[in-house]
């Protein structure tokens, strides 16, 4: 099996069997909602439906881009999509590189066979892009699955502790802002787990991206899952990152385009809080991943189940829709408010 087939499949088997679970919480646990004792609200009549990109989606909920590029990485995406467009939510498809080096594992990445009206998102490395990676690779991955926009994935800290990852980042904001002038798609970047600070929002927005998605730290570490791959320092850097709620408010309040959350989002609460804290939608990746390999109807009902909590959540704030959600008040407390503090954030 080639290098990058055997790494994806390496990737799906320790996710799924390993501890990879970030030592360092996401901060959502500091997060608190304030409770509505009277709703004056039916149940039923509570909205999680928005858009993005210009595709309405049911909830502020998407699947994040995990895997393709391998045999099992068929059967997980396929899962995936044609539950998400049962429920009527986005989803992104993992990194395309091995698609584009080998153009028979298309099939891992397709989906639209069985997901026609959903949100589907592709998904390039940035550090591909000092490997004479471009425009063209880049189209490749958005029309060949028939994507609507493309996330390009920021992952600096899992190449440098991996045997065989990129090390070159130089110029990777300059390559993006030429691929967001050229590709005639929507493009938005991502983390992987390490968090995106306001800074680097800022600058993201000035490149032109649509949208970020903080992946802070809290969820999957992918230092760790590397760790587990032989790799001699992927265990130091464990914890290493932003904490998913202190990078949300940190972009939130850094730039304008919309901010998405992920990194230790695991039900519908968690979503709510990233919400309340700035979020446009969330995007969670491993509880997905790991009823996707039982079958479309256990992700279908993950999907259903984190809707459900979400819009308990906005009842029990009085909430009908993600508008009046967003205007209650969040009380935010312990070291997450901590270190919201320490970088002026409040």
């Amino acid at each position: 099996m080639p290098e990058t087939e055997s790494r994806k499949s390496d990737h799906i088997k320790i996710v799924l069997e390993k501890d990879v679970q970030h030592k360092n919480s996401a901060g959502f646990e500091d997060v608190l909602l304030v409770h509505n004792a009277l709703p004056e609200i039916d149940f039923d009549d509570v909205d999680t439906e928005t858009e993005f990109l210009g595709k309405k989606l049911t909830a502020p909920i998407m699947v994040s881009g995990m895997t393709g590029g391998t045999p099992e990485a068929e059967k997980i995406n396929k899962n995936l999509a044609r539950a998400a467009e049962e429920v009527g939510i986005g989803m992104g498809v993992g990194s395309q590189r091995a698609m584009i080096e080998n153009g028979k594992l298309l099939s891992t990445y397709n989906v639209r066979d069985v997901a026609p009206g959903i949100l589907l998102l592709g998904n390039i490395g940035a550090a591909q892009f000092a490997k004479g990676y471009g425009v063209e690779e880049c189209r490749k991955a958005v029309e060949m699955i028939g994507a609507d926009a493309l996330a390009i994935h920021l992952n600096a800290a899992q190449e440098l502790v991996q045997p065989e990852g990129d090390r070159n980042w130089a110029g990777i904001l300059k390559a993006i802002n030429r691929i967001v002038k050229e590709l005639g798609y929507p493009v938005i970047a991502k983390e992987t787990g390490a968090g995106i600070s306001g800074e680097v929002a800022k600058k993201l927005e000035e490149a032109g991206v649509k949208a970020v998605d903080v992946s802070g730290s809290g969820g999957t570490s992918w230092t760790a899952v590397e760790s587990f791959r032989n790799s001699p320092v992927g265990d130091t850097f464990n914890n290493w990152g932003i904490p998913t709620a202190v990078a949300l408010r940190w972009c939130k309040k850094s730039v304008k385009i919309p901010v998405l959350a992920s990194g230790g989002i695991y039900n519908g609460l968690d979503a709510a809080k990233a919400i309340a804290l700035g979020a446009h939608a969330c995007t969670i990746a491993r509880p997905f991943l790991r009823a996707g390999v039982t079958g479309y109807e256990k992700i279908k009902e993950e999907m259903e189940r984190i809707i459900r909590e979400l819009k308990i959540a906005m009842f029990l704030t009085g909430s009908k829709n993600l508008k009046e959600f967003r205007s209650k008040k969040t009380i935010i407390t312990g070291r997450t408010a901590e270190m919201i503090e320490r970088l002026k954030l409040t």
